[in-house]
């Protein structure tokens, strides 16, 4: 298995199951088999990766740290090479992204009737897009897929979203075109910029990050990058284009929007932004650290006056994100390690809540809160799991997203006491409007009657196996620690 070509199968599988869709495209009974197995065979190499990552760990990488790289000559007259690259990191973002998009496929098996060989071959390739961006090591390469990923989102909420989906998918565009274009023209000024100085013409990372830069030069390429990445994570006041997108996207798209979309943002700065430019990285830590703060208190305070459940989610992503950017800013082991771990469990936590509100949405026909209340009585199933979920957002000690947000804080404390304590803050916010939501959909009195049905047997397996993911990651988290820990000490030796 190590001899072959382990990573171009990750990334280029799902594009290959999109394109076999091609003979099935009006079939449904055969296009929805077909995508489920294509996904569950990433998900299973993804698994098997990981269940492997000890012995491949034992053997000599081309890079250090890195479990496997793959590399080949792509455009040699700009020095554009194929390299792709899996640390402990990227596995877990690999394995994020199999496990998200089964959930995804799940939780649009019914809810999808129209051109539904279209939206599969769409979530495929937006799949490979994704594992792209984890896996790529050639900024070139890198760009290529993050332009990539975002084309079949668009389609996917212009087409089966709803309200104002065009608006929506427009500002979607808009946001991340303008980051994207401004990151191509930082890539291409360092690739020059290396260029000028060694004689070599390259766009690989390892290369790249031996340029020696200026540090008003460094400034400039990390703002282009920064403003890139913040727009995907997203950090206040770049916020704006993901309640919208989130709200009128199927919820298929807010699955992937919330479990992986903003994670190619925060693993973009780590993995690119900080070790390419660390000085700059470190000047702008204090305002780093106030976005994140201002994001994490605002979002919170927004999510408590919502009346749909997918905007109040949404809002809640927002604040959850800026834990992640607060523990990147740190630049510190257990702050970092803390990022990588709430990434994982952001998606989790969020997209188990996006699929539930989208089950109820497939029921009632509606998604404001004020419109339920009564559900532990009339559907029990459904309300304890979104009773774990909602308290697994909000940081329950024994849950996944606590230790993620533990981490987060204690390490950011021994850097900055002042932003780890305002941080705190946004901990005791989310609990409000978490319970403020669980009490008034779950416990309340019910407002209106409505017909609902409990769970159906899909539902109840695909909620039963992201219960056990959130108790796992809250109570025995250690596997996934000793994953990322070399690459996060490699990382951490290399920048502030």
């Amino acid at each position: 298995m190590a001899d072959l070509p382990l990573l171009t199968i990750l990334v280029f599988f799902p594009l290959a199951g999109g394109l076999l869709m091609l003979p099935v495209w009006k079939r449904p009974v055969a296009a929805r088999p077909l995508a489920l197995g294509v996904m569950t065979g990433e998900l299973l190499l993804a698994l098997w990766l990981y269940a492997s990552w000890h012995g491949l760990a034992a053997l000599k990488p081309i890079l250090p740290g890195y479990l496997l790289v793959e590399d080949a000559p792509w455009i040699g007259a700009f020095g554009i090479r194929y390299t792709l690259g899996l640390d402990g990191i990227s596995l877990l973002m690999v394995m994020l992204t199999a496990f998200s998009f089964c959930v995804a496929l799940a939780v649009s098996w019914r809810a999808v009737g129209e051109k539904v060989g279209l939206f599969l071959a769409l979530l495929l390739a937006m799949e490979t897009g994704i594992m792209g961006v984890f896996l790529a090591l050639d900024l070139a390469l890198f760009y290529l897929f993050w332009e990539v990923m975002l084309i079949p989102m668009f389609f996917l909420i212009g087409i089966w979203g709803h309200g104002r989906r065009i608006y929506s998918t427009v500002k979607f565009f808009l946001f991340t075109m303008f980051g994207s274009l401004l990151m191509l023209l930082a890539i291409i000024a360092l690739h020059l910029l290396h260029a000028q100085q060694s004689g070599v013409a390259t766009f690989g990372l390892q290369q790249l990050i031996a340029t020696r830069l200026p540090g008003g030069t460094q400034l400039w390429l990390f703002g282009a990058f920064f403003l890139a990445f913040a727009i995907k994570f997203p950090l206040f006041p770049l916020h704006t284009w993901l309640p919208d997108a989130h709200t009128d996207a199927p919820t298929a798209g807010s699955v992937i929007l919330a479990g992986l979309l903003l994670k190619t943002g925060s693993y973009g700065l780590l993995r690119f932004g900080y070790p390419l430019f660390p000085q700059a990285a470190q000047t702008l830590t204090p305002l780093f650290y106030t976005l994140a703060i201002a994001g994490i208190v605002y979002a919170s305070l927004v999510a408590f006056a919502q009346e749909d459940m997918k905007r109040l989610i949404a809002y809640s992503s927002i604040g959850h994100m800026g834990y992640v950017a607060i523990g990147i800013a740190a630049w510190q082991p257990v702050a970092l390690s803390g990022s990588i771990i709430q990434m994982a469990n952001h998606g989790v936590t969020t997209g188990a809540l996006f699929a539930m509100v989208g089950m109820l949405d497939e029921r009632a026909h509606t998604r404001e809160i004020n419109a339920f209340g009564g559900l532990w009585g009339k559907i029990p199933l459904w309300s304890f799991f979104f009773l774990l979920f909602s308290m697994a957002s909000a940081g329950l000690p024994g849950l996944n997203n606590f230790v993620g947000e533990f981490l987060v804080l204690s390490g950011t404390f021994t850097r900055s006491p002042l932003a780890a304590g305002l941080a705190f803050t946004g901990i005791v916010l989310t609990l409000v409007y978490t319970v403020r939501l669980v009490q008034e959909v779950v416990f309340q009195t019910e407002r209106t009657p409505l017909p609902l049905a409990d769970l159906d047997r899909r539902e109840l397996c695909l909620l039963a196996v992201l219960a056990l993911l959130v108790v796992w990651m809250g109570v025995h988290p250690t596997p996934l620690l000793d994953l990322i820990h070399g690459p996060v000490q490699l990382l951490v030796g290399g920048a502030p």
